[in-house]
């Protein structure tokens, strides 16, 4: 259960957070969007310059390839409830731009208590994590991406897990040949949840 009764009142608090050194150079925390009850919550791992710019999750380039995947398999963004595991921005200054730069696990694990009170306000059957911080910040250790992708994992008696790649990542890659081949990966991960969310509370799980 969430400490706080909307999820209004836990972005307010979220806005004033001090648990870790990163509030101090972000414009501002970027809480969680979607539908109180949504079945399903995306975890990315931090906001980027777009998002601590705008208060608002996956809304830069990252966020437009998110989109798109969703759509093509027909998981709605609406229906779902996106948010990070890290609520500010951790940037490096070069020049006039912002740099990302990776959390690490103090910082991860300090705004793991928000992400729990998210959780606790929606309640997900399905939490997908997006990315190695996304991962840790949901189940509190650090795994890689490659030893629990592609298939739906008991979180707990109230929910399923599924982990895959950042969209940043598919932004990184430079070989034609590399981008068609992740992003096949990549759709075929969110099926599973498109899936999920089409047999019910997760008759399709083989985890």
């Amino acid at each position: 259960m969430s400490e706080f009764l909307t999820l209004a009142a836990l972005a307010g608090e979220e806005e004033i957070c001090t648990r870790c050194p990163l509030y101090r150079n972000a414009t501002q925390a970027v809480p969680g969007e979607g539908p109180r009850g949504a079945r399903v919550m995306l975890v990315g791992e931090q906001p980027g310059d777009v998002e601590d710019l705008s208060g608002r999750p996956f809304v830069g380039p990252a966020g437009r390839l998110l989109d798109k995947a969703l759509a093509k398999v027909h998981l709605p963004r609406e229906e779902c409830f996106v948010t990070n595991a890290v609520k500010h921005f951790k940037f490096e200054p070069r020049g006039k731009r912002r740099l990302h730069k990776k959390p690490d696990a103090g910082e991860i694990d300090a705004c793991r208590w928000w992400l729990e009170q998210e959780r606790g306000l929606v309640q997900p059957g399905l939490i997908v994590a997006m990315g190695v911080t996304a991962i840790r910040g949901v189940l509190g250790r650090s795994e890689p991406v490659s030893r629990l992708r592609g298939r739906l994992i008991d979180l707990d008696e109230k929910a399923k897990f599924l982990a895959t790649i950042h969209p940043s990542f598919l932004l990184r890659l430079q070989e034609e040949e590399d981008k068609r081949r992740e992003w096949t990966r990549f759709l075929g991960d969110l099926e599973i949840a498109a899936e999920w969310t089409r047999a019910g509370d997760g008759l399709v799980s083989n985890g």
